[in-house]
């Protein structure tokens, strides 16, 4: 197994303390919308700022800041950590991959056909800060190997999150607009391969093509990952391009950006009972997609990943830490909820899709956590 960069251990270590973050913004946040506060504090995201409301420029503006990051690790990994060798790489692939399409299948077997199957998405990705941040309370028992499998998992079913989004949850498309963003990629890939280091131009040019994009009818967050290829890797070492930009961006992302988005999109109202919430299809399809069908999916195609031989298991994990994980994978939370505001427009449907996104990832992690922490013990003790 590959030994974890500083750079890793930096993303892991703002990632899990950002996911304790998210733990508290999801409580108070629900605890004001609860309260006498919450038409207010409803309206405060509502409220009109530049031709749209506050909410709509989180979800649009700075959660392309956080795909950039995440586009940034994805591109570290690929150069230099986990992915970087191809049977090291299969096997959180495979789990991906598993991942994303099992979900999908158990939401779509509660849907398929009625006015909710553009849901289908929202079981497939997996909250990287939230489930490093379950990770982390199981201290230094938890293998190396384990953090960066979890972490190149989640990542790479992000960026199918985003593929996703890009192909099924994009409007109408505005094939001019869409031309000049993909003009001005092409433009700063020619920077990156004329060894153009300044990051200053590609900031701009990522603006310019975040606009374009926003007005494309694809959605503006995709610009974040495009834009994240663009910039030079180099070596990879502290001096190069790449280093800087995700070195800058860990704690404002972790402890700012996500929080925020957190805050504005679980303001949710909790009215009637639970248990009802657990009767309707699309609430059944996201708590069985995250539950069932991300440890399920993870498991099985880690499974064919091995024994296959494409894929290669770390000497220091075995099949129950993989399971382990695969119950952590399904935390969706940020990008769930993200997801569900994308595929759904009806506000009630939304709000209760969100709840059972709350719900089903805080199941996961405590399932997650528990199982992980008896394995993790019995294997101390052989």
């Amino acid at each position: 197994m590959i030994k974890p960069t500083r750079l890793f251990k930096e993303f892991f270590n703002s990632e899990k303390a950002g996911g304790l973050l998210i733990i508290f913004c999801t409580i108070i946040s629900l605890l004001i919308a609860n309260s006498s506060m919450g038409n207010a504090y409803h309206n405060f995201w509502q409220m009109p700022f530049a031709g749209h409301n506050i909410e709509y420029w989180v979800n649009d503006g700075l959660m392309t800041v956080f795909f950039l990051l995440i586009g940034l690790e994805l591109e570290r990994e690929v150069y230099k950590g986990e992915l970087s060798n191809y049977k090291n790489a299969m096997l959180p692939v495979f789990g991906a991959i598993g991942g994303m399409i099992v979900p999908a299948a158990f939401f779509l077997f509660f849907n398929y056909g009625t006015e909710t199957q553009a849901g289908a998405g929202i079981p497939m990705a997996t909250d990287i800060a939230f489930a490093l941040g379950v990770l982390s309370l199981l201290g230094n028992k938890v293998p190396t190997s384990l953090k960066i499998f979890l972490t190149a998992l989640a990542v790479i079913d992000d960026i199918g999150a985003i593929l996703v989004i890009a192909f099924f949850y994009s409007k109408t498309i505005s094939l001019v607009n869409l031309l000049l963003a993909l003009g001005i990629f092409g433009s700063l890939l020619i920077m990156n391969r004329l060894k153009i280091r300044n990051l200053v131009p590609y900031l701009i040019g990522g603006v310019a093509m975040w606009y374009f994009m926003l007005n494309s009818g694809v959605h503006a967050t995709i610009a974040g990952i495009l834009l994240a290829f663009a910039i030079p890797f180099g070596n990879g070492k502290p001096q190069s391009s790449s280093y800087i930009l995700q070195h800058f961006l860990h704690k404002p992302v972790a402890f700012f950006i996500v929080p925020i988005f957190v805050l504005a999109n679980t303001a949710i109202v909790l009215k009637g009972s639970i248990a009802n919430l657990f009767t309707l299809d699309y609430s059944i399809g996201i708590a069985a997609g995250l539950l069932l069908g991300k440890p399920v999916g993870i498991f099985l195609l880690s499974v064919i990943a091995v024994k296959s031989g494409i894929g290669k298991m770390p000497k220091d994990l075995n099949w129950k830490s993989i399971f382990g994980a695969g119950i952590l994978g399904g935390i969706g939370f940020t990008m769930s909820i993200f997801i569900t505001l994308l595929a759904f427009d009806n506000v009630e449907i939304v709000n209760k899709a969100k709840l059972a996104i709350l719900i089903s990832s805080l199941v996961a992690g405590v399932l997650g956590y528990l199982m992980l922490q008896f394995i993790l013990r019995h294997k101390a003790k052989n």
